[in-house]
């Protein structure tokens, strides 16, 4: 009996070392489309001096959400089922001010060549019935791991604040009412998903509005001129703060 429990235990730690290392890689695989995300934003930034990120959420699934995962599928419990059935254990949330900047984001990480897009469901042109409105996307990144190359799964939702606002909102409700909700309370959701769509359209109307009132004086205003053998530069006045060495 003593041995069997040793053996048991044994075991235990060899699949729990597996699994750590497992979900490593699925770590190292939301770093890479992390790096790439803010590389994005940042050049879009200085290119076009406009942020289309506010913010950016991540995490990785927890071992006990796998497994409830797996259960609710009625799946095998195994590392290989995990990785062909589960697509979302490394997840990125992206939110952004307008709906715009949404398609914008999507387009620049499809447009990356280490980047693999394996499912793509707009959730913006058509919702959910309950009124949830997303961008999701599948990408494959490989992650290059000590003894071997790992093709990794990152979901990534992208949203505008509005949406993000409503999806957590309904999130904590149906926690609440452990997903047993009065329809009287549905019917509401539904309605604040339309007026979270109507302000979307509404504030990217305005930005778009106060974009022309600003015209060419804008741009001009935070452009710098450099006369260089009779030749005049135009740069943006942000790069003249950087300091670079060159070599003659």
């Amino acid at each position: 009996m003593e041995i069997e429990k040793e053996v048991n235990q044994n075991q235990l730690r060899i699949t729990e070392k597996k699994l750590k290392r497992f979900l490593m890689s699925y770590k190292f695989g939301l770093e890479e489309v992390k790096t790439k995300i803010n590389i994005l934003n940042e050049e879009f930034q200085y290119i076009h001096d406009y942020n289309p990120i506010e913010h950016v959420k991540s995490r990785i699934k927890s071992p006990q959400s796998i497994l409830e995962k797996l259960s609710r599928k009625d799946l095998e419990v195994s590392l290989h089922s995990i990785k062909e059935n589960i697509r979302d254990i490394a997840g990125i949330r992206i939110v952004c001010s307008f709906v715009s900047d949404i398609y914008i984001i999507s387009e620049m990480l499809k447009k990356q060549k280490d980047l693999k897009v394996i499912k793509y469901q707009d959730y913006i042109k058509n919702p959910k019935p309950n009124g949830y409105r997303s961008l999701h996307l599948v990408v494959e990144v490989p992650v290059f791991m000590s003894d071997r190359i790992e093709d990794i799964c990152v979901e990534v939702q992208i949203r505008t604040i509005g949406m993000d606002f409503w999806a957590s909102l309904e999130h904590k409700i149906y926690y609440k009412y452990n997903d047993d909700i009065p329809q009287k309370i549905n019917d509401e959701l539904k309605e604040a998903a339309i007026t979270v769509t109507q302000l979307d359209k509404k504030m990217e109307s305005l930005s778009k509005e106060i974009t022309k009132i600003k015209g060419p004086n804008y741009t001009e205003k935070n452009l710098a001129n450099i006369f260089m053998k009779n030749k005049t530069f135009y740069i943006p006045d942000k790069f003249l703060g950087l300091e670079y060495e060159f070599e003659d």
